[in-house]
């Protein structure tokens, strides 16, 4: 049975390369593309006409993430891997308890970073439990882990990756019984665009950041246990 993913943000950055990555080691990839239009994505979809499907998907949407849900199912059986990668940071979820709080920004940004992921496993579902590996994989972050916390900002983004935890503990209970797991990443500080605009500063270029991640995931077994899997790039647990 040919293995199949799908992934979340795959329009540039670490969910691109993901995919990338993916199609090189033969896996069908329905790829969510969140932007109209994708340069990388496109020219992927030439190299892989018949491997990639590029899927339109706003993860913050219940519609649109049951349209991309209706147009995987109507092309395969089942998916072994879901990559919740897609995420947003804002420039205004910088304050800190001493001023007013953007509640907005902050809901905002929980309604994509933990109920996006949660939409697109939840929608997915059914195809995962038909899959031979029925395995999740959670982009979350070293700013989700609670014990580790030293910031006194960002309250909407690191509640939202805490949250995203959470939900990751909640599916690995459930689908260990069932054959299958959840992990979760720190993806390291990633030259990203979470923000609308590539993080030059940032030391982890999201190609290197893909490759480690998905070598670990080949091994996933190696990792299954009674929680799931938090870990960094070099596959050391990540202190909740």
């Amino acid at each position: 049975m040919k293995k199949t993913a799908c992934v979340t943000g795959a329009d540039r950055g670490l969910g691109f390369y993901i995919s990338e990555w993916l199609l090189k080691h033969d896996y069908t990839v329905f790829a969510g593309q969140y932007m109209e239009e994708s340069e990388e994505l496109t020219a992927l979809k030439d190299t892989y006409p018949d491997q990639l499907e590029l899927v339109p998907l706003d993860i913050g949407s219940d519609v649109s993430v049951k349209r991309a849900a209706r147009l995987i199912a109507g092309k395969t059986r089942h998916v072994d891997l879901i990559v919740n990668n897609a995420g947003i940071i804002h420039k205004d979820d910088d304050a800190t308890m001493l001023v007013e709080l953007d509640y907005e920004v902050i809901s905002r940004l929980y309604n994509v970073n933990t109920l996006g992921a949660l939409r697109v496993s939840n929608a997915l579902m059914g195809l995962l439990l038909q899959g031979s590996r029925k395995l999740i994989v959670n982009i979350s972050s070293e700013a989700g882990s609670i014990s580790r916390n030293q910031r006194t900002n960002m309250y909407g983004y690191c509640m939202s990756k805490s949250a995203l935890n959470m939900q990751s503990s909640l599916m690995h209970n459930h689908l260990k019984e069932l054959g299958g797991q959840v992990m979760v990443f720190h993806p390291g500080w990633l030259q990203s665009y979470m923000n609308g605009q590539k993080n030059e500063e940032a030391t982890t270029p999201p190609d290197e950041s893909a490759s480690k991640i998905m070598t670990i995931v080949q091994d996933a077994q190696k990792y299954l246990g009674q929680e799931p899997a938090y870990l960094d790039l070099d596959g050391n647990p990540w202190p909740w």
